[in-house]
């Protein structure tokens, strides 16, 4: 069990580098799922920037695990895909300089109130058109699902990685609970595919809790995917409504915090890093 390496969300914490070091260090973390700065979002970072972000992290001691990246988080129909496609391959030339292993991206917002089904093979045509471009560059493209895209439930989600075999998930089991989709199945269904986990919970109304304190059995899927071979999550608080949240959901598909409201950004996300080891306890 005490391999299993944290890293986390830390712009949650904090929009500054020193603030998110500090979160990570108090809680003992491993590093990030590196997402924003004060300076905007990871993935419209310049190589300078990213260059003077890893020398600092390197010098505390802390790594980038994952590109917490919003690529995949355009519609599929009204949005610039041509730009799209480079800013991703500026975040994967981001994530070579961060030292990050992964990138964790999505399958595309799908126009609300249409069927996923109709937009099924323009997904799959742009997935593989950025499988392409990222081949070769060492980083690992990771599938969150996520209400409102494409791969929102498992039967789609399990599509995209058996299309992809170079594409591996990322299973997060509160964005599952908001779409309605029992976690436990979406476990089963998925668990040979997924990479690392989202440290996120949620009751069955969709608004966000601490982990182990809602409907995702979190503390079961952690416990088989630590004995299935799993070697790392990153925590995702969202306890409480942080700078940057509103520029990383749709209108019309937010989060709900729900009752679990902490009187910092930095309690917050010490609660959520404590409900991941008061798990760990439970099922080492």
């Amino acid at each position: 069990m005490n391999t299993l390496k944290i890293f986390a969300f830390a712009d949650e914490a904090s929009l500054t580098l020193n603030g998110q070091i500090a979160a990570m260090k108090r809680n003992g973390l491993d590093g990030l799922e590196i997402r924003n700065l004060d300076t905007g979002n990871v993935s419209d970072m310049n190589s300078v920037r990213a260059k003077e972000v890893q020398k600092i992290l390197e010098e505390e001691g802390l790594s980038v695990w994952s590109i917490g990246s919003p690529i995949g988080k355009i519609d599929i129909v009204s949005d610039d895909y041509k730009a799209h496609l480079e800013k991703f391959r500026n975040t994967l030339e981001i994530a070579n300089i961060l030292g990050a292993e992964n990138l964790r991206m999505f399958s595309f917002y799908i126009p609300q109130g249409d069927t996923p089904e109709k937009y099924k093979n323009e997904v799959i045509d742009r997935l593989g058109e950025m499988v392409e471009i990222a081949q070769g560059s060492g980083i690992v493209l990771c599938h969150e699902n996520e209400k409102g895209i494409y791969g929102d439930n498992a039967g789609r989600c399990l599509e995209i990685l058996k299309e992809f075999p170079s594409i591996k998930g990322i299973f997060d089991p509160a964005n599952f609970i908001q779409c309605r989709q029992e976690t436990l199945g979406a476990w089963q269904q998925l668990a040979p595919y997924i990479k690392y986990m989202h440290i996120k919970d949620a009751l069955s109304d969709g608004s966000v809790v601490p982990a182990g304190h809602g409907e995702g059995h979190v503390a079961e899927i952690l416990a088989d995917f630590i004995k299935g071979g799993g070697t790392a999550v990153t925590i995702e608080p969202h306890l409480a409504v942080f700078d940057g949240l509103s520029k990383l959901e749709r209108s019309g598909e937010e989060s709900n915090v729900g009752k679990y409201v902490y009187p910092s950004n930095d309690a917050a996300f010490d609660a959520a890093c404590n409900a991941l080891k008061e798990i760990l306890c439970q099922i080492k």
